[in-house]
């Protein structure tokens, strides 16, 4: 397929097709009226476009749904979720008539929205609109990058397309501006957008709230634009998306006008985009397509079709990919085992042996100790790739000895996401969905605002993508509040399935990184320093011990014990300071670095009692952010040193100091504690 011309296929469409289309409609339109709850606009509306997809084009094997070298689909519009699952369905995968009938309820594999691993079939989670059109830019920017990096001569073992259909909602979102702008740059001729264009949102005529040229825009992108005028005409629909598979020069977006609700009653109105159809609209619309079979039920020759085009197609071209794979094996033995490993996310056997170990003379940033560790690691895991949102030279994520990504050089392992965090984030998410390689992204600290809703859905979708982020705290110093985060280490602890790393040296992020590039069902945050960190006093395989458990003991009392000092990140240091000071005025206590609140909750009641033993109740806790989930450390008898209000504009140290975190104040915040 690959560079090849792709011809229509000239055989008509024909009654059955029609019926087809109208079943999906109707099924979805059952389990809308079953569950009393869903979204029929859409499904009315874009039935067509996604039949034609489905029965014409899309590569997929509904007896092996993760087959490698599918085509990729994304429903980014995911409050239409009826008609996906109506098409699965009756497609062949594993989605019964009874998990159509379980629609939106608990524990059923046809959640309200999409939802990666719990559907069969489902590509991606969708219904934050926006985030499904940058999920499938990452996934063909993965298809572009592995097909570059693995395919020869007969061996085309990456070869796929990437569809998604969106609406007017996900295209008013910023992530997708932000995304297509993206696309264009990197030209990702594989990806096809069709545009579910009805003119309506959720509150009505989409011009009470936007007047967008599409077309102007998306081809001021870098994107091929074609227009389908009929949302019902089947023949157009197929030529628009073989067209757009022969396009070589970028993406393409094939704008489909359509009507929303199309055959009932309030058709081409906001009325029918969220709300259930009553009996009458629904009898009305049942009349209107001429269906007269029962709730969940469909024709035979309906079946018939999809399992001839769809099932058959998929099966075929699954078979005949595995035995292209069994050649390449032989032919290209140390690629294969690269791309096995890649595809099963697995990592090479000597990816953790060449770490850097840092000594007390050892005083680097946790940035510059994080750009040494990425450079050791990337030279022994080759499917590793990321990259930053135009800050390169300041996260210090730039794979060294690598180039660029981009149309001319896929093979680059650098990622220029550009001032695009969300489309960032949204990007690794679909990389991470597409598979076959390992991604991290990095920004600022403060900055992960704008990438949070996506590293919510990598969450949500148990995506072990890495998010690398520096300038963590008040000692940014000149570039002022605007740059100095104090929430963010909390909003994202908050996020469930997120493990989130604040380190405290160069050997406890060697640890972080090794967690990282280890985790396979999660994501994972490293918070990281520009201001140096001394090396802690304890040797690095304990250090990296007590990082694999979130928190450890750091410098115990040399003595009995009588209080704790705990911190993350640099104030670690801190409290190895003031435990000096307290030490010369009579009081022994213990530090504790806790790098990782989830990793740290995740151990056993008699681990974490061990290092924070219950009897010792005055207990200090350290960080330059804000204070929310320390009680759970400190209890009720403890006390804080935390920002509880934005920053300021000066020297770091300066900064950091008149925000009382010093060793001064945390002896005198200690010695007050009863």
């Amino acid at each position: 397929m690959l560079n090849e011309e792709v011809v229509r296929d000239q055989t008509s469409f024909d009654a059955v097709d029609t019926k087809a289309v109208n079943a999906v409609r109707m099924l979805s339109m059952d389990m809308i009226s079953r569950a009393k709850s869903g979204h029929p606009g859409l499904p009315l509306g874009a039935s067509p476009m996604a039949y034609v997809l489905f029965s014409r084009h899309l590569r997929v094997d509904p007896s092996f749904p993760q087959w490698f070298n599918r085509d990729r689909f994304v429903l980014s519009a995911g409050h239409g979720s009826s008609m996906l699952y109506s098409l699965l369905h009756l497609s062949g995968f594993a989605l019964s008539r009874d998990d159509l009938m379980n629609f939106r309820q608990l524990g059923s594999k046809t959640p309200g929205h999409p939802e990666y691993g719990v559907t069969p079939g489902v590509d991606a989670t969708t219904g934050p609109l926006g985030q499904g059109v940058g999920m499938a830019v990452g996934m063909a920017m993965a298809e572009m990058h592995l097909s570059a990096q693995y395919n020869r001569p007969n061996f085309n073992v990456v070869d796929h397309y990437t569809y998604a259909i969106c609406g007017d909602g996900d295209l008013m979102e910023g992530v997708a501006a932000e995304s297509a702008s993206l696309a264009g740059q990197l030209k990702l001729n594989k990806l096809i957008v069709l545009y579910d264009s009805n003119d309506v949102s959720l509150d009505g005529p989409l011009t009470n709230a936007c007047h967008d040229d599409v077309a102007k825009r998306f081809e001021s992108y870098g994107w091929n634009y074609l227009r389908v005028a009929d949302g019902n005409d089947l023949t157009e629909i197929d030529e628009a998306i073989c067209t757009a598979k022969n396009n070589q020069t970028g993406p393409t977006l094939i704008e489909v006008k359509t009507v929303i609700g199309a055959g009932s009653p309030n058709a081409g109105t906001n009325k029918v985009h969220g709300a259930p159809l009553n009996e009458d609209d629904l009898a009305a619309t049942r009349d209107y397509y001429d269906w007269d079979n029962d709730p969940f039920t469909v024709p035979e020759a309906v079946t018939d079709r999809f399992m001839s085009t769809i099932k058959a197609r998929g099966w075929a071209g699954h078979q005949e990919w595995s035995n292209l794979i069994a050649h390449y094996s032989n032919e290209e033995p140390e690629l294969s085992a690269q791309f096995a490993q890649g595809i099963s996310q697995t990592l090479p056997v000597n990816v953790d042996d060449d770490l850097p170990t840092y000594y007390k003379k050892d005083a680097l940033a946790s940035r510059a100790s994080g750009h040494e560790i990425l450079q050791r690691m990337s030279e022994d895991c080759p499917n590793l790739w990321g990259g930053s949102a135009d800050l390169f030279s300041s996260n210090k994520t730039a794979i060294a000895d690598d180039d660029r990504f981009s149309s001319e050089n896929p093979t680059g392992r650098n990622l220029w996401f550009g001032v695009r965090e969300f489309a960032e984030a949204a990007a690794m998410n679909g990389i991470a969905l597409h598979g076959g390689t390992r991604v991290y992204g990095s920004t600022f600290f403060v900055f992960s605002d704008y990438m949070k809703p996506a590293i919510r859905l990598a969450a949500l979708q148990q995506l072990p993508v890495i998010y690398v982020f520096t300038h963590d705290s008040l000692a940014v110093g000149e570039d002022g509040p605007t740059h100095e985060p104090v929430e963010q280490l909390a909003a994202l602890r908050a996020i469930p399935g997120l493990t989130v790393y604040r380190p405290a040296d160069g050997n406890e992020t060697a640890a972080v990184w090794q967690e990282a590039l280890h985790a396979t069902d999660h994501p994972t945050a490293i918070v990281l320093t520009r201001q140096g960190l001394p090396t802690l006093p304890k040797p690095a395989a304990q250090v990296h011990t007590g990082v694999h458990r979130g928190g450890y003991v750091v410098a115990d009392a040399q003595d009995e014990a009588e209080g704790i000092l705990m911190a993350s990140g640099s104030e670690v240091q801190l409290a190895l300071d003031a435990q000096a000071r307290l030490l010369e005025l009579g009081h022994d206590v213990r530090v504790v670095s806790v790098p990782s609140f989830e990793k740290f909750n995740a151990q056993s009641a008699e681990y974490r009692d061990a290092v924070l033993p219950a009897k010792l109740r005055r207990r200090v806790a350290i960080e330059m952010a804000s204070g929310l989930g320390w009680c759970q450390y400190v209890g009720l008898d403890g006390a804080m040193i935390t920002q509880e209000q934005f920053g300021a504009s000066g020297n770091g140290g300066k900064v950091v100091a008149m925000a009382g975190f010093t060793p001064e104040n945390v002896v005198q915040s200690y010695l007050q504690l009863k």
